[in-house]
């Protein structure tokens, strides 16, 4: 590794019991080489960090792996419903996507995130994995059909696809304003189950947890969450609420990756 430092993880049992053939991670904020307030495993190319050590960082995520440093295939996320699909990893020329599929050995693709809903697929029966970034944008906007249609085509089948939606802000720290919750209603009357008064005004919380669980069930994969909240964790992750709340500059990014084994 390129520090002393090991990035820790935490990890999904459903992922895990597929077997060797797929390895992955929902990485936390601890075990890098990052400090103030980006300690200490910020992955974020687009922060205000030291880029230096946001790479040692990113090298290390790699070394965790076990694959060499620059192995690593993440986008240049927008809150888009756009998949890319990896077949080595693209260095500084990041597509604009916000979602990534793979077939390549070796490879690992990831996703980050600081409060956005982190997701992981993999089918390894036909050696196909996924990652998507799920912000109420790109959920609503169909990033996560759009990565299981992406992975079909590279061979997967989507009954035996397994995804997991990592570490996600939680309902009761998510309060949005009347202008939100009209998009969600304008878009699907039902959507309103994912709100429920936050005592303030006409503001709501938003359950995208629940969302991206349900969204997920309907598009016929098998779906799990890890049920952790970004906001309400502050020593473990990074939360881009939690920091416009605390009026700092700027947040730190974690990464949730897979990759299968070569």
């Amino acid at each position: 590794m390129s520090s002393q430092l090991k990035p820790t993880a935490v990890m999904c049992p459903a992922i895990s019991g597929i077997g060797s053939t797929i390895q992955h991670g929902f990485f936390t904020r601890i075990g890098g080489v990052t400090d103030g307030i980006y300690a200490s495993l910020n992955v974020g190319l687009g922060s205000k960090d030291d880029l230096q050590k946001v790479a040692i960082n990113r090298a290390n995520i790699c070394a965790s792996f076990g694959v060499d440093p620059g192995q690593l295939a993440t986008v240049s996320q927008v809150h888009s419903a756009d998949v890319a699909v990896a077949h080595s990893a693209w260095g500084d020329e990041r597509p604009r996507a916000d979602g990534v599929v793979s077939k390549t050995a070796g490879l690992v693709i990831g996703i980050l995130t600081a409060d956005c809903g982190p997701v992981l697929f993999a089918d390894a029966k036909a050696g196909v994995i996924g990652a998507a970034h799920a912000g109420w944008q790109g959920a609503m906007g169909g990033i996560l059909e759009n990565t299981i249609s992406a992975m079909e085509e590279l061979g997967a089948a989507r009954e035996n696809i397994i995804s997991t939606l990592g570490p996600s802000i939680s309902q009761a720290n998510y309060e949005v304003g009347p202008e939100y919750i009209a998009k969600f209603l304008d878009a699907d009357a039902e959507n309103q189950r994912y709100f429920i008064p936050s005592g303030k005004d006409d503001h709501h919380l938003f359950d995208l947890p629940g969302y991206v669980a349900d969204r997920l069930t309907k598009a016929g994969v098998q779906a799990s969450a890890l049920g952790i909240c970004t906001y309400a964790e502050a020593d473990k992750f990074y939360s881009y609420r939690r920091s416009v709340h605390q009026n700092e500059t700027d947040y730190g990014r974690q990464i949730s990756a897979i990759m299968l084994s070569a």
